[in-house]
Protein backbone atom coordinates (compact mmCIF):
# COMPACT_ATOMS: atom_id res chain seq x y z
CA UNK A 1 0.00 0.00 0.00
CA UNK A 2 1.02 3.82 -1.24
CA UNK A 3 1.22 6.19 1.45
CA UNK A 4 0.44 10.31 0.25
CA UNK A 5 4.04 10.95 1.88
CA UNK A 6 5.53 8.00 -0.69
CA UNK A 7 4.32 9.84 -3.43
CA UNK A 8 5.29 12.71 -2.30
CA UNK A 9 8.45 14.62 -4.28
CA UNK A 10 8.26 12.16 -7.19
CA UNK A 11 9.20 13.50 -10.05
CA UNK A 12 6.71 13.20 -13.17
CA UNK A 13 7.10 12.05 -16.95
CA UNK A 14 5.14 12.03 -19.81
CA UNK A 15 5.28 8.48 -21.47
CA UNK A 16 4.12 10.50 -24.55
CA UNK A 17 7.00 13.33 -25.74
CA UNK A 18 9.52 11.85 -22.55
CA UNK A 19 9.31 15.04 -20.78
CA UNK A 20 9.76 15.87 -17.13
CA UNK A 21 6.56 17.66 -15.44
CA UNK A 22 7.74 18.29 -12.33
CA UNK A 23 7.47 17.11 -8.80
CA UNK A 24 4.25 15.83 -7.33
CA UNK A 25 3.16 18.85 -4.78
CA UNK A 26 -0.50 17.23 -3.75
CA UNK A 27 -2.88 14.83 -4.28
CA UNK A 28 -6.52 15.50 -5.18
CA UNK A 29 -8.74 13.06 -2.89
CA UNK A 30 -12.41 12.32 -2.89
CA UNK A 31 -13.13 11.96 0.93
CA UNK A 32 -16.59 10.65 0.71
CA UNK A 33 -15.60 8.27 -1.94
CA UNK A 34 -12.25 7.38 0.05
CA UNK A 35 -10.15 7.53 -3.71
CA UNK A 36 -7.35 9.82 -5.35
CA UNK A 37 -9.07 11.63 -8.65
CA UNK A 38 -5.79 12.69 -9.22
CA UNK A 39 -1.90 14.48 -8.72
CA UNK A 40 -1.12 17.96 -8.39
CA UNK A 41 2.41 19.01 -10.02
CA UNK A 42 4.39 21.76 -9.75
CA UNK A 43 5.90 22.12 -13.07
CA UNK A 44 9.52 23.74 -14.07
CA UNK A 45 9.25 24.70 -17.76
CA UNK A 46 8.76 27.99 -17.43
CA UNK A 47 11.97 28.56 -15.94
CA UNK A 48 15.43 29.69 -17.10
CA UNK A 49 18.41 28.51 -15.34
CA UNK A 50 16.39 28.24 -12.43
CA UNK A 51 15.11 31.62 -12.44
CA UNK A 52 13.37 34.53 -14.45
CA UNK A 53 9.95 32.56 -14.29
CA UNK A 54 7.34 31.18 -12.57
CA UNK A 55 6.49 27.67 -11.51
CA UNK A 56 2.90 26.62 -13.67
CA UNK A 57 0.91 23.85 -11.71
CA UNK A 58 -0.34 21.09 -13.78
CA UNK A 59 -2.95 19.04 -12.85
CA UNK A 60 -3.36 15.38 -13.56
CA UNK A 61 -6.30 12.95 -13.05
CA UNK A 62 -5.76 9.86 -12.27
CA UNK A 63 -6.98 8.23 -15.12
CA UNK A 64 -3.69 9.37 -16.62
CA UNK A 65 -1.52 7.98 -14.21
CA UNK A 66 0.28 4.74 -16.40
CA UNK A 67 2.40 3.41 -13.74
CA UNK A 68 3.91 4.09 -10.68
CA UNK A 69 7.66 3.77 -9.76
CA UNK A 70 10.07 3.90 -6.73
CA UNK A 71 11.67 7.26 -8.76
CA UNK A 72 9.09 8.49 -11.03
CA UNK A 73 5.45 8.92 -11.74
CA UNK A 74 4.97 8.28 -15.36
CA UNK A 75 1.66 9.47 -17.20
CA UNK A 76 0.01 10.18 -20.96
CA UNK A 77 -0.96 13.47 -20.84
CA UNK A 78 -1.82 15.63 -24.22
CA UNK A 79 -0.73 18.33 -23.08
CA UNK A 80 -1.66 21.85 -24.84
CA UNK A 81 -1.08 25.28 -23.70
CA UNK A 82 -3.72 25.97 -21.59
CA UNK A 83 -2.49 22.86 -19.28
CA UNK A 84 1.33 23.45 -19.44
Amino acid sequence: MLRVSDLRMREIVNVLDGKRLGLVQDLDIDLEEGRVKGLLALGSQARFMGFLGKDEDIYISWEQVIRIGTDVILVELELTRGNY
